[in-house]
């Protein structure tokens, strides 16, 4: 007769009891844990996850556009997203200038006397090879990417008015609704040779909300520049003393 040899194998996890005093004299492995599947968790689709604040705030403008009809049942979440649209919207049209604008006198009307109302134009009468215009440039340009809701442009001072003399350069116009609103000859009123941005924004600013940076408007906006000028003045003096503190102890 055939000698059949039968294993059994018992419920995974399952053990008896003399494997159990076989492990406890060591004879034997420890007892694997039993196995425990993931509790099941459906799969959401990324359409039907609900809008959060934070969710919001990561999308871009066309995204925003094509959730209007997705978020219509709530109420805060739609108002929400409309008022972020807007923020964009107004960021994105503060962001136009950043810079300082080369232009020419027949770019002139076009760029300054026609700009819209509600942007203010600072123009940069310039010559090549003049030590002081070099500095301010360097300040404009600096200005012109902190306040990009103001329009920055330069041109050849005899290319805007013939025959200009060249002591009268450096210089800057103001423009506002087709009008001039300041003029400035040389540096004296940003404090001549040793002027920083943070002394031609001072005075640009002492009677007109001339610089913008797209976030306030009106007085607010002069305001923010006077309160930045201060701000900028305390780390500078805080600098300088740190670094003379640093050259004391070499010593």
């Amino acid at each position: 007769m055939a000698d059949y040899h039968f294993v059994y194998k018992d419920v995974e996890g399952a053990s008896t009891e003399w494997d159990d005093i076989q492990r406890r004299l060591g004879n034997l492995p420890p007892k694997p844990e039993p196995f425990k599947p993931p509790a099941y968790a459906p799969k959401v689709d990324a359409d039907e996850q609900r809008k959060s604040k934070e969710w919001l705030d990561a999308r871009e403008p066309d995204e925003l556009e094509d959730l209007e009809d997705d978020l219509d049942d709530d109420r805060f979440l739609e108002q929400y997203r409309r008022m972020r649209l807007a923020e964009l919207r107004e960021a994105a049209k503060a962001s136009k200038f950043g810079s300082i604008v080369p232009i020419t006198g027949s770019d002139f009307v076009r760029e300054v006397s026609q700009a819209p109302s509600d942007v203010w134009v600072v123009v940069f009468l310039y010559k090549d090879g003049i030590p002081e215009c070099g500095l301010l440039q360097t300040c404009l340009e600096e200005l012109a990417t902190r306040y990009p809701a103001t329009k920055f442009v330069k041109i050849i001072s005899t290319d805007c008015i013939p025959n200009y003399p060249d002591r009268n350069v450096p210089t800057i116009l103001v423009y506002n609704n087709s009008a001039v609103k300041g003029t400035y000859v040389g540096l004296q009123k940003f404090g001549g040779k040793r002027c920083t941005p943070e002394s031609v924004a001072l005075a640009l600013c002492q009677s007109e909300p001339v610089l913008n940076d797209g976030q306030s408007g009106g007085d607010s906006s002069r305001d923010n520049v006077i309160e930045g000028v201060r701000r900028k003045f305390i780390e500078k003096v805080v600098a300088q003393h740190e670094e003379r503190e640093e050259d004391d102890d070499s010593d």
